[in-house]
């Protein structure tokens, strides 16, 4: 570690309003990876999201962030750590913490270094409805009134009628799901239709990443996104004959450096762009907001779902989700 820059790191966790269910298992609170880079005057701030998916836990994410004592040249800014860090989630939150570190120091806004000129709009992001019955979706559907753009969690079987019956329940709501690789290729085609039906925009990542050949030249009513197939620039080219638009997270991409840069990559090949981010705090969802000007889908409701978050937070009003303050992150 460098003279000038000092970091800490810690594993944290927050207790969810209720359980979180996707087709791969069910979560009761969000584990986060902290850290904190400071130059001695000014301190930033960063938090990631270890995913199993990917091979990741929290202490080995903590790990490998700790490790960059050895490698100090890493943090001399955050082009030297895009090139010498693998994407993923440790790198997300030691460029973002990068991102606030540079704002906090320079008075000037992340959202301002990032090219937006005016304020950071409030965003209409999507509610997860949790992997259940039909029935118990329905419910949740109805229960989640005040936002108008609903995300169902799907699983395989019973997808259809899970569809339909949140679509009854909620007739007035934009509709968009995520399969989280559920689907076999058998189920695409009537399942598209039945999205279809339903009045669905979105259908995320059906199949499996790398088992997704079959969607290239697909007739499909519903633009189908990438999610689990993309994480950075380099995945595009095997994705533009296969979908329509691509979920773009930070932890993915490794931090709002690449993220950015993968939007602009994305649009410029004629993909369309959803910003999502997994279960975590506004800490992480703040840099997410820069990403998220602009783009057809948001969802950002990961610490909607908590019962503690960090304070300050972001805030739901009128439907919209409005970015912390300043003085937590940017």
């Amino acid at each position: 570690m460098s003279a000038e820059l000092t970091f800490a790191v810690s594993i944290d966790r927050f207790p969810l309003r209720v359980p979180f269910v996707i087709s791969r298992g069910a979560k009761t609170e969000a584990v986060v990876v902290s850290v904190t880079v400071s130059d001695g005057r000014f301190t930033g701030r960063g938090e990631c999201t270890p995913y199993g998916r990917y091979g990741e836990t929290p202490e080995y994410v903590a790990s490998a962030i700790s490790a960059v004592a050895d490698t100090p040249h890493l943090l001399a800014n955050r082009a030297a750590l895009l090139a010498g860090m693998p994407a993923g989630a440790a790198r997300n939150a030691l460029d973002c913490a990068l991102w606030d570190l540079e704002a906090k120091g320079s008075g000037v806004a992340a959202s301002k270094r990032a090219g937006i000129t005016g304020s950071v709009a409030p965003v209409t992001t999507c509610f997860t409805l949790s992997l259940d019955t039909p029935e118990e979706m329905a419910r949740c559907a109805k229960d989640a009134g005040q936002y108008g753009l609903l995300k169902l969690k799907l699983g395989g079987d019973g997808d259809m009628d899970r569809m339909a019956a949140v679509r009854q329940a909620r007739p007035d709501a934009r509709l968009v799901a995520d399969a989280n690789e559920a689907w076999s290729e058998d189920m695409v085609g009537p399942f598209l239709a039945a999205a279809g039906n339903a009045g669905f925009e979105l259908i995320e990542q059906p199949l499996p990443a790398g088992a997704d050949d079959m969607l290239e030249g697909l007739a499909h009513s519903v633009p189908v996104c990438a999610d689990e197939s993309v994480h950075t620039r380099k995945d595009l080219p095997a994705v533009l004959h296969r979908y329509d638009a691509v979920n773009i997270k930070l932890d993915k991409a490794g931090g709002l450096t690449e993220a950015l840069a993968l939007r602009d990559a994305a649009r410029e090949a004629g993909l369309r762009v959803m910003v999502g981010s997994m279960v975590a705090t506004s800490l992480a969802v703040a840099p997410a907001f820069i990403l998220a000007q602009g783009a057809e889908w948001v969802d950002l409701d990961g610490p909607l779902l908590l019962s503690v978050d960090r304070d300050p937070p972001a805030r739901l009003d009128g439907g919209l989700l409005y970015p912390p303050p300043a003085r937590l992150w940017g």
